[in-house]
C-alpha cells in the first residue's frame, strides 16, 4: 500500500523526443481576394430607396391582443421615426 513510483514507458520517451509540425495547405491568393471582395459587398449593401412595408392585418391584430403594439402610431413624438 502507499504511493507507488510511476511506471516509465519506453514508447512515451520516444514520443517526447519527436517534434510535431502542422503543415497547412497553401491558399490561393486570387480566391482570397475574390472572397474578401464578395464579403465586403455583402456587409456594406444598403438598398438605395428602402420602402416601408405594412404587416398584414392579422399580424397587427395578434400584436395588439398580446400587448406587443402598445404605442400610438399617431404620436407626434414618433412622427420622425415613421417617415
Amino acid at each position: 500500500m502507499g504511493n507507488q513510483p510511476a511506471k516509465q514507458d519506453k514508447d512515451r520517451d520516444k514520443e517526447s523526443d519527436l517534434i510535431r509540425v502542422r503543415i497547412r495547405p497553401e491558399i490561393d491568393q486570387d480566391l482570397v481576394k475574390c472572397l474578401s471582395r464578395d464579403v465586403k459587398q455583402l456587409c456594406t449593401f444598403v438598398p438605395k430607396k428602402p420602402h416601408a412595408i405594412q404587416p398584414p392585418d392579422h399580424e397587427i391584430e395578434y400584436m395588439r391582443l398580446h400587448g406587443l403594439l402598445d404605442l400610438d402610431l399617431d404620436d407626434p413624438d414618433l412622427t420622425h421615426l415613421l417617415k
